[in-house]
């Protein structure tokens, strides 16, 4: 599944009501943009009361008063041409920070389901590549857009009241433009797209090869992966050639335009000064008027990939902005205690692929259970769903009596909390990184909760003790580490039901042991369910439910599965190294 892209309906319904929401920043960009139009064209102006004048025979007086009013409106033209190009990019630059805040907010919620199936490449190609386009868009190419359509309005108004038929001869190149841009746009949309799409196919596929190096380097899959890359990158590339090569075609028509346009004032004016109805000069003041146009519209034209590019990143953020909400649960009455249980649950990531059924796991209030079980048996899905991040097909998952999915977030939040084998260290002081978890927590609840997971020796330990600076950029935490402040963060929490999905499985490290003497730190008197990697962490629970393929196989204590000599005695004899489990 790859998030939605937004029709251009809705990309521009979503422009428009953001200029709406700003209509003093909306109604400064118009002001100082016609104004840098309009001292444009003055100078035109009096260059055909120049040639006028020196056709009667004029002093030269003359051509010093020209010569002020050019100096004059150029300098005032230069100015109001700076202040329109950075009063269009603030507003874009705004424009473009709520939508990023937006984006980046709606990420946030998306459904796990729906972030696996679209895979990190698609998301974050969106708010990296995307956004650098749109960025490159709004600074450069907007403006030069914004500033060339005022100057064209202005510029045919200007032809029109010297003589409405100069107008009505340049005009006939609007609908050769038209066409142009009819011809040129549906084509070059859909091809701006792909060019997005293959560059986070290519993303994707960077991202995939970089987290799974070790993966790679293990099953010398090397070749396998640059062999992909290349042919994405090769995608990528020809949909950019052929893009540009439409470009080019479509630069032709807009030569052939300013071609008839220029032709059309010439003969007008030729026919209209043998009349004696407009002078020479009101004639050469129109011809420079629309020929001083080929500029603006060339720079329009070379930036129009450009904007083009932007226009389908745009459409991209929108998507995302776009989705609908997930239904916030009605507010439900309170969990009774800190039961967990599971029953006859059912579930498929892809609606094909079943990857549980009919489990059944009830933990009792501070109870520990731990969920053991080959690679791909279903665990981490189980404790997803115990979690609320995902919802079963079939079965329900109740807190205290109490459907999780009818649980409001802060509910949720309040009575389940889960932390997995991959934790992200924030860039920042140590001590707000731990305060994540509870934004309200003081310096002394950091110190107890860092103490009671056996971390507050190294981290006191550190230049600035819980003031330094840690994440990218700042000291980098051990593996180990990260893990201890994740734990850390669930005391802060407090829920009354704790999920490690092998929170602890640093297996072979010298901090195993003491993560997992952490881990039962940090959940002691909680209903907790643990994912267990190391059959040490699952040998020390309460009670052990062992899965294999995606079904309940054992459940029992430790010593009570060893004794029966069943799947759950195997992997204990493997562990301990006295003999290898078999593979099922």
């Amino acid at each position: 599944m790859i998030l939605p892209v937004a029709s251009p309906r809705r990309t521009g319904a979503w422009v428009w009501r953001e200029l709406r929401s700003r209509p003093l920043d909306g109604l400064a960009t118009l002001v100082v943009g016609l104004v840098a139009a309009a001292a444009s064209v003055v100078p035109v102006y009096v260059l055909g009361y120049l040639v006028d004048q020196v056709r009667a025979g004029a002093g030269t007086g003359v051509i010093v008063r020209v010569t002020i009013v050019v100096v004059v409106s150029a300098v005032l033209g230069g100015v109001a041409m700076g202040l329109s190009t950075m009063v269009i990019a603030r507003l874009c630059e705004r424009m473009l920070a709520d939508l990023r805040e937006q984006v980046v907010g709606r990420a946030l919620t998306l459904p796990t389901p729906v972030l696996e199936q679209a895979g990190k490449g698609d998301l974050l190609s969106r708010v990296g590549a995307d956004v650098a386009a749109i960025g490159q868009a709004v600074t450069q190419a907007v403006p030069n857009m914004v500033s060339s359509l005022l100057l064209g309005v202005l510029s045919l108004a200007a032809m029109a009241g010297i003589d409405w038929r100069l107008g009505l001869a340049g005009a006939v190149a609007v609908p050769l433009y038209v066409l142009a841009l009819r011809w040129y746009l549906p084509r070059s949309a859909p091809g701006y797209q792909a060019e997005r799409e293959a560059v986070a196919e290519r993303g994707q596929l960077l991202v995939d090869s970089s987290q799974g190096l070790r993966t790679v380097h293990a099953y010398r899959l090397e070749q396998k992966h640059l062999a992909e890359i290349g042919r994405a990158s090769e995608r990528a590339r020809d949909v950019s050639v052929s893009v540009f090569t439409l470009f080019t075609r479509f630069v032709g028509r807009v030569n052939r335009a300013e071609f008839f346009g220029l032709a059309a004032i010439l003969v007008a004016g030729f026919f209209l000064v043998e009349q004696g109805a407009i002078t020479v000069g009101q004639t050469s003041a129109a011809a420079v008027l629309f020929h001083r146009l080929f500029n603006p519209i060339g720079a329009l034209l070379f930036s129009f990939d450009e904007i083009q590019a932007g226009g389908a990143s745009l459409a991209r953020l929108v998507g995302v902005v776009s989705m609908p909400p997930e239904p916030t649960p009605a507010a439900a009455e309170a969990p009774a205690d800190a039961t967990l249980e599971l029953s006859g649950i059912d579930f498929s990531y892809d609606g094909t692929t079943q990857v549980l059924f009919d489990v059944g796991v009830r933990i009792a209030p501070g109870e520990k259970v731990a969920l053991v079980g080959s690679t791909g048996a279903g665990k981490s899905t189980l404790a997803l769903i115990a979690a609320g991040s995902l919802r079963p097909d079939r079965g329900s998952a109740l807190i205290g009596g109490v459907p999780v999915e009818s649980l409001p977030p802060a509910e949720l939040r309040k009575n389940v909390a889960i932390i997995s084998q991959e934790t992200h260290v924030f860039a920042g002081p140590l001590i707000e990184d731990a305060r994540l978890a509870s934004p309200g927590a003081t310096r002394d609840d950091v110190t107890a909760a860092l103490d009671r997971v056996g971390a507050l020796g190294w981290a006191e330990a550190l230049d600035e003790g819980l003031d330094t600076l840690v994440g990218e950029g700042g000291h980098e935490l051990t593996p180990a580490q990260a893990q201890q402040l994740a734990l850390a963060r669930l005391v802060l929490l407090d829920p009354a039901i704790a999920i490690l999905d092998e929170a602890t499985a640093e297996a072979g490290s010298a901090g195993a042991r003491d993560l997992e003497s952490a881990a039962a730190a940090a959940t002691a008197g909680r209903t907790t369910l643990i994912v267990a990697h190391r059959l040490t962490q699952a040998a020390s629970a309460d009670r052990i439910v062992v899965l294999e393929h995606g079904r309940t196989v054992e459940d029992g204590s430790h010593a009570d599965l060893v004794a029966a000599g069943g799947r759950y005695a195997q992997l204990w004899q493997a562990w301990e190294g006295r003999t290898p489990a078999p593979v099922q």
